[in-house]
């Protein structure tokens, strides 16, 4: 026998819709339960994976800064080579000046070849020194790295723990789940996941609990009541936003009030006469 054919969403009836959209909501907060069983460890991997990351970023940049000042360093020492060779070359050709005016551009070529090595002299000094501290920085940077993966390694064996426990549970809770959204109308759907993601406790969908919404606990007037109970269109709380049923339709069992009746107070002249 072939297989009946799934009904358009929006056909069904406002009772079948809340009907299916309270059965999404039960499977939805069962799922997050099993995400509070996992608490803070997965927020506490995520920090501590950016944290590695970032970390690992700054010992390449340090690394880097490191590289370029070591090509500094080499060029400057070049500097100081060649500075080196020309006054060697000027002093020889002083002995065979001609005047006064030959004599005084080999000194200042000189004097201005010592100049320059003494300022990449200097430079080269920052250079080491600005290297030394990088290098204690980095080596800094990679401690703090092998804590944070000593830590990382700690809370993802915990996590995979957990959610080796919970998988197979939650995997088929997410089937279950997607295949029932494929029941219910898109806007409907939509405007339902807007609900919870701003509610606190992941509620889009409430039933009536001692005349009150059971989301936020608002009484509800006795007509709106009357209109849940109705099941002719879908109403929402005007003070939480959230869609209401009523618990029968919701499978609750609500236990019904019992009010005690006033005890008839005797009359004082009724007690006098007996």
């Amino acid at each position: 026998m072939a297989k009946e054919r799934m009904k358009d969403p929006a056909d069904l009836s406002v009772e079948e819709k809340l009907k299916n959209l309270y059965a999404l909501q039960t499977m939805l907060s069962e799922i997050d339960k099993i995400k509070t069983l996992r608490g803070e460890l997965p927020l506490e991997v995520q920090d501590l994976e950016d944290e590695i990351e970032g970390l690992t970023t700054r010992i390449e940049k340090i690394s880097n800064e490191i590289a370029e000042l070591k090509r500094q360093i080499n060029e400057r020492n070049g500097n100081i080579e060649v500075n080196k060779s020309n006054i060697e070359r000027y002093k020889t050709q002083m002995d065979s000046v001609r005047n006064n005016r030959e004599y005084d551009n080999l000194t200042k070529q000189i004097e201005y070849a010592e100049l320059d090595n003494q300022l990449n002299e200097k430079k080269i000094n920052e250079a080491k020194a600005q290297m030394d501290a990088k290098n204690v920085e980095v080596i800094s940077c990679n401690e703090q790295v092998n804590d944070r993966r000593t830590d990382l390694d700690i809370k993802k064996s915990e996590l995979d723990e957990i959610v080796s426990e919970t998988k197979a549970e939650e995997d088929k809770l997410r089937e279950k789940a997607k295949n029932l959204e494929l029941t219910i109308e898109p806007r409907l759907l939509s405007a339902f996941k807007r609900i919870r993601k701003n509610s606190r406790n992941g509620l889009g969908i409430v039933y009536v609990q001692r005349d009150a919404c059971g989301g936020c606990f608002n009484k509800i007037p006795p007509q709106r009541q009357l209109d849940i109970r109705m099941r002719k269109k879908i109403i929402v709380c005007e003070y939480c936003g959230r869609i209401m049923i009523d618990p029968e339709l919701a499978g609750v069992k609500i236990e019904a009030k019992t009010e005690e009746k006033p005890k008839r107070r005797r009359s004082t002249r009724k007690k006098a006469e007996e």
